[in-house]
């Protein structure tokens, strides 16, 4: 039977993520069919400072550390996927460039687009509290929106069906079942712990902090949605810790029940190729960790990274 040690992941091009406690592992598919495979022992700084290991700070740190792993996995498998099709590695600067467009995009969409349509409301919309939870409604209404919208794109459909494997593979890891590929095609998309998830507790849970905020001005808004992130962060973090905890719980099962309908549209049914990464990713991960039960080998190809 699987530890209680909550291993997770993440899709990448081509491939998934695992990590565990001590390591993490992506493997990618190449355009010749050649399975790549790196590894690397994580440093977390909640090891070193004991007081980053308290409720809600816990979640910020957590977070800050996924998002840097989370963007050298994808550069890793982007490089990987680009040089089978003989194209040049992203640079530093071309990297950085996405990164600053995607927070540029993040802070419209999801700060500057909710407080302007909530300003056109204000006028009709009686009281702080309505206009508060309307800018929550509406932040939520754009995720979803943008989320589907993504999800039309053919290359977005891959990364999602990659999620999809990430997911049946921890599934299947949690159940105690041999790391098969036959086993993991029994198992759902959906996880309580996703990202996805994640992401909704944020803008719900940002939408009850906000709601009792006073009177602001535009700026002062605009700023408090910035600077209280880390504090909503912590306490989604918080929420779906719990909620992946205890399923069981009726309370837990209604808090997921959002986030998992969420998951329907950035998941995918993976093939077998695409099951097959995944496992290799989270063997590796068990196999560095000396933590091999219930593992069985499968036939892959491994290049040299």
């Amino acid at each position: 039977m699987a530890d209680k040690y909550q291993y997770g992941g993440q899709a990448v091009i081509e491939g998934v993520m695992m990590r565990g406690r001590h390591h993490y592992a992506i493997a990618v598919r190449k355009g010749n069919n050649q399975t790549c495979v790196i590894s690397e022992k994580l440093g977390s700084y909640t090891r070193k400072h004991p007081i980053l290991r308290l409720p809600f700070i816990r979640g910020i740190v957590a977070l800050g550390e996924s998002l840097v792993l989370g963007l050298n996995s994808l550069q890793y498998s982007a490089n990987q996927v680009m040089d089978t099709e003989g194209e040049e590695e992203l640079t530093f600067w071309e990297m950085t460039l996405m990164i600053l467009f995607a927070v540029g995009l993040t802070i419209v969409l999801f700060v500057a687009l909710p407080l302007f349509l909530r300003g056109l409301i204000a006028r009709v919309l009686p009281g702080i509290f309505w206009r508060n939870i309307f800018e929550g409604l509406t932040r939520a209404v754009i995720l979803v929106a943008y989320v589907a919208i993504i999800s039309q794109l053919s290359d977005i459909q891959r990364v999602f069906a990659y999620h999809g494997a990430e997911h049946k593979v921890i599934h299947t890891y949690e159940a105690g079942d041999e790391l098969t590929i036959e086993n993991a095609k029994t198992k759902t998309t959906l996880h309580p712990r996703c990202g996805t998830s994640f992401l909704l507790y944020v803008v719900i849970v940002s939408a009850i902090i906000f709601s009792f905020l006073g009177e602001q001005t535009l700026v002062m808004r605009f700023v408090s949605r910035i600077v209280l992130l880390p504090l909503i962060a912590g306490i989604s973090y918080e929420i779906i810790k719990i909620s992946g905890k205890h399923q069981a719980f009726i309370l837990w099962k209604i808090l997921s029940w959002p986030g998992l309908m969420m998951q329907r549209l950035t998941t995918r049914e993976p093939d077998e190729e695409q099951l097959e990464v995944a496992i290799l990713a989270l063997r590796e991960v068990l196999t560095l960790e000396d933590n091999n039960n219930n593992v069985l080998p499968i036939n892959k190809q491994e290049a040299p990274v």
